[in-house]
Parts: structure tokens; C-alpha cells; sequence
């Protein structure tokens, strides 16, 4: 179809004018239309409410609602009622094919008073007389027309056609917002698919059967404040019956923490079995998060060697929590810290403990000891060495009091605790 040069008048034809209780009527119905299309933010149903409710309101032979594609930069029919020659996604060139076309060109209102007297009409319905069509704006940009025909010419007063502008806003506004809506959903769901894979990726990494060690024995949870954590621990066999056992917190929540962790981990590993001790282990690590790390980010890690023949444990800590020894009794291990990896140069000292048999040594995370309630108290060291003074204590029952303790609360930390039992 050759391309048509439209002009900006509109049809001269007088326009009829209904008497007043008809006008008051249609103005109510269609006040009563503008409120249950405000309140709908699904796109595709409140374009069957926008043209069912317009019908019913008025009594036209076919109301339609097309949108701009801005892809192709075609009109697109989204919406219809009483059509029988388009269906939903027929498309129209804009500023060449009918008045939809032209009203998206310009950017003003067209009333055909007379659709067989009207250079753009293209003809549809053979009952159809007169057509109104009115853009759709959003920010002076046009976003669709609204397209209103009718089996009486000249049906529609200079009153109603006000009305009826007023309405296309109302119109416009709402499916700006349900696109808005569709959009936020669309990302929510895809954040959250991310999300799970994510997790997944993590639990595959944590959840893995724990080193068979003659002598010991191994508990672990690991609970995400998300949907995936900045916390984590590992188990490193580095041969002769020697055993790399972290524990570390990234800082920071969700995705960001979950990426340096994964990297920090993977470091790890391949720095474990070069040094010999686990300071020089995390001086070298700490050397290449400063070269790598974001600014304001860092990891807090406590790094042991188990050797099971001789049942002693090497930790070395940056600046994590200290360990827990249970044997009767409880005491926090006096582990002199460096600092957090990833601020500056740091040194890291050393500090060895026996596990005799029947000691159990406990690693955890912050995410425990700082847990707040709805109070604001935190968990606390004292409840800890509280919990582990229990015959029955073991991991998984500290991290459900943990969760219990701050149920109600408005934040939440990673919690992750790793327990050796010396048998």
C-alpha cells in the first residue's frame, strides 16, 4: 500500500448532540470503567476489561486497542471487541494505513463522524458509521490508539468525545503501569531462577559427603540468609592424613558475596597443598585478594590442618570468630588474628590444639554469635557455650535455636557452623 499524506484536519461534519440524561449515563458508565481499569495491572486482561467495559458502556459496534511495536514500529492490535475481519496481532503500518495509523503519526485525536465520507478509514464492520480514535500517551509519547466505532453516524457529542479523551489518559496511565508490572515480574521470576541455580551451584559444592578420617568424625550447616551466601567452609585432603578444614564469611549478602566466595574458595584449594602451614596459607591468599578484590569488600576466615595421627589441629585466623573447644566443659580458643583478607598486608599466627578423644571442636560464622531478636539482644557467646553444654548438642540443633532466637527480627546474617568430633 502507497504511503498517504495525512492531514491534520478532522472531519467538519456537525456533530449530534444526545440529550442529557443519555450523556449523564454514558458519563457514569464510563466513570465506573476508568476505576476497574485503574485497578488492574495484568496487560492482557485489563485489555478485555478496557474494550468490554468501553462496548458495554456505550453500545459500539467494536472497540480496539493497538499498540505500538516499537521493534517494527507498527501498530499492533492488543486488544478487541466486535471486530470479525482483524484478530489480536494484526498489524498496521503507522502513518500509512488508517485512521490508527494516522492517529499514531500525529499524535491527535481523529473523529470520523461519517466513516464512508472519511479519506482514512479503511472499511471493517459493514454496520459501522461513525469512528473515534484517540492516541494513547504516556510523557508525550503516543503508546497506542484506542478505536471506538459505531452503527449511527455521527454518534458521538463534542461532550463525549472530551469524556472519552479523558478516558484514553486514564487508559494509557494504566497500561503503562501493567507493562511496568509485566516487566518487574518478568525480572523477579528471572532474578529468582538465577537465584536458584545459584543456590543449587553452592549446596552441590557444601552438601557433599565430609571426609571419612579414622578417629574423627565431621557435622556441618550451612543456613543462607538467601537465596544464596557469602558464607562457606571446605575440606581439603593434602595427603598423609592431613586435613585443610575452612570456615569464612564473605562480606556482604546474595549474588556479589556468593561470587567472592566462589572465587576466595577456589584460591584456597589451589593454595592449600603449595605452603606448608596454614599462616603462610592465608598470607598468600590475602597477597592476591588485594590485587583483586572491590574496594570495601573482604573475606574473615579461620584456616585449620588436622593431622589425625598425631590428633592436633593448626588454625590460623583472619580475624574470624575463635573456635569452640568442648571437652566437659567449654573455652573459646585464644587464636591471635590477623586481619580480614582483602584490607591490607597482614601477618597470620599460628596456634595448635590437641583433640583427645571425646573432645569436639567447634568453627562458626558470626551470622550465630550476633543473631539478633526482635529485642535487639544478640545470641551471644554465652548461649552458645549454653547450647554445647548439652548432652545432645550437635550443629543442626544450634542453627534451629539460632532461627528460633531470631524469629520476629527484622535482618538476618548467614549462619554456618562446622563441628570436629574426636572419637
Amino acid at each position: 500500500m502507497a504511503t498517504t499524506a495525512y492531514s491534520a484536519d478532522t472531519s467538519v461534519i456537525p456533530k449530534r448532540i444526545h440529550s442529557s440524561c443519555d450523556f449523564v449515563q454514558t458519563l457514569m458508565k464510563l466513570q465506573r470503567a476508568a476505576q476497574l481499569i485503574t485497578s488492574t495491572l495484568d496487560l492482557d486482561p485489563l485489555l478485555e476489561r478496557v474494550v468490554d467495559d468501553l462496548a458495554a458502556s456505550i453500545g459500539s459496534v467494536e472497540v480496539c486497542v493497538w499498540l505500538r511495536d516499537p521493534e517494527t514500529d507498527e501498530m499492533v492490535l492488543q486488544g478487541v471487541r466486535g471486530c470479525t475481519l482483524n484478530q489480536k496481532g494484526t498489524r498496521l503500518k503507522i502513518g500509512v494505513q488508517g485512521i490508527v495509523g494516522y492517529v499514531a503519526a500525529t499524535g491527535a485525536i481523529h473523529y470520523a463522524a461519517d466513516v464512508l465520507l472519511d479519506p482514512y478509514y479503511i472499511p471493517c464492520e459493514p454496520e459501522t458509521r461513525s469512528s473515534a480514535n484517540l492516541p494513547l500517551r504516556v510523557r508525550d509519547e503516543v503508546i497506542g490508539v484506542l478505536s471506538i466505532d459505531h452503527n449511527e453516524t455521527n454518534a458521538f457529542s463534542d461532550d463525549q468525545l472530551q469524556v472519552l479523551q479523558a478516558l484514553a489518559g486514564h487508559v494509557a496511565v494504566a497500561i503503562e503501569n501493567a507493562r511496568l508490572f509485566r516487566h518487574e515480574r518478568v525480572e523477579r521470576e528471572r532474578m529468582h531462577r538465577e537465584g536458584e541455580e545459584a543456590r543449587a551451584i553452592q549446596q552441590a559444592l557444601f552438601l557433599k559427603a565430609v571426609p571419612l578420617v579414622p578417629g574423627f568424625a565431621f557435622e556441618t550447616s550451612w543456613q543462607p540468609a538467601g537465596a544464596v551466601a557469602g558464607d562457606w567452609f571446605d575440606f581439603i585432603d593434602l595427603g598423609s592424613g592431613r586435613y585443610g578444614i575452612a570456615l569464612a564469611d564473605v562480606a556482604g549478602k546474595g549474588m556479589p558475596a556468593a561470587l567472592l566466595m566462589a572465587a576466595t574458595r577456589s584460591l584456597l584449594r589451589s593454595l592449600a597443598k603449595l605452603e606448608a602451614s596454614p599462616a603462610q596459607t592465608l598470607m598468600q591468599l590475602n597477597r592476591i585478594l588485594l590485587e583483586d578484590f572491590p574496594a570495601n569488600k573482604f573475606v574473615t576466615m579461620i584456616y585449620g590442618v588436622l593431622d589425625s595421627s598425631s590428633r592436633e589441629v593448626t588454625f590460623a585466623s583472619a580475624g574470624h570468630p575463635r573456635p569452640l573447644l568442648i571437652n566437659g566443659h567449654c573455652s573459646f580458643v585464644a587464636v591471635d588474628t590477623g586481619l580480614p583478607l582483602g584490607i591490607r598486608t597482614s601477618s597470620y599466627p599460628e596456634h595448635t590444639v590437641k583433640l583427645a578423644p571425646g573432645t569436639q571442636l567447634l568453627l562458626y560464622t558470626d551470622g550465630i554469635t550476633e543473631a539478633m531478636n526482635r529485642h535487639y539482644e544478640e545470641y551471644g557467646p554465652a548461649r552458645l557455650i549454653e547450647h554445647f553444654l548439652r548432652p545432645d548438642a550437635c550443629v543442626k540443633s544450634l542453627i534451629e535455636e539460632v532461627q528460633r532466637f531470631g524469629c520476629g527480627s527484622d535482618g538476618t546474617d548467614d549462619a554456618t557452623a562446622v563441628l570436629v568430633r574426636s572419637r
